[in-house]
């Protein structure tokens, strides 16, 4: 069971109005705060949780108090276990034949993406990356049976299909081993 029922996520383009954002939004209900600070290129996330109710009334200030600093953010009421592990910084065996990884402009959308995936197919999440060492991109990387892994990968893109947001995706029918023992360990070079 989730330690967190819900999570919200707010990505903004200013550091001082986002320590502020930060700051209102627990102030305004009883979460977790469950990351915050910056990421390159000058980007700030809020990532909180706690239950359904409170992370809503959270996310709502949130949004109100970033005001045009907002670039994007979620509110995922039912976030599944693995996507809230997976961006609290667990990472998981590369064990699977096949490997799918979506890549986005918007570091909330790819949160979106991969919560989508893993409730479409049956597939493991390897990895969710924010944003550090990316550009302010956003990545994930699963893996499971190549079909699991298409099924995860097209409903997870089709949910973040917008105008605004760059989306990368791809699907390695059989990883090599030697690919898949370093994506198994990290996606970083360093």
């Amino acid at each position: 069971m989730n330690a967190q029922p819900a999570i919200a996520l707010l990505e903004l383009d200013s550091i001082s109005l986002g320590t502020h954002t930060a700051d209102a939004m627990i102030k305004r209900a009883p979460i977790e705060m469950i990351r915050v600070g910056t990421v390159q290129p000058g980007k700030y996330l809020v990532l909180v949780g706690g239950s359904v109710a409170a992370v809503e009334e959270s996310h709502v200030e949130g949004v109100r108090v970033a005001g045009s600093a907002l670039t994007d953010h979620i509110f995922l009421p039912d976030v599944h276990e693995d996507v809230y592990e997976s961006v609290a910084g667990k990472r998981r065996e590369n064990g699977g034949d096949a490997l799918g990884i979506i890549e986005t402009s918007s570091i909330p959308a790819v949160v979106l993406a991969a919560d989508r995936a893993i409730k479409t197919a049956h597939v493991e999440i390897i990895e969710i990356r924010l944003g550090d060492g990316l550009g302010g991109r956003g990545v994930m990387h699963l893996t499971g049976r190549l079909e699991d892994v298409q099924a995860a990968v097209q409903a997870g893109v089709a949910l973040i299909d917008r105008p605004d947001i760059t989306v990368q995706s791809v699907v390695i029918p059989a990883q090599h081993a030697d690919l898949s023992k370093q994506v198994g360990r990290s996606s970083s070079f360093g």
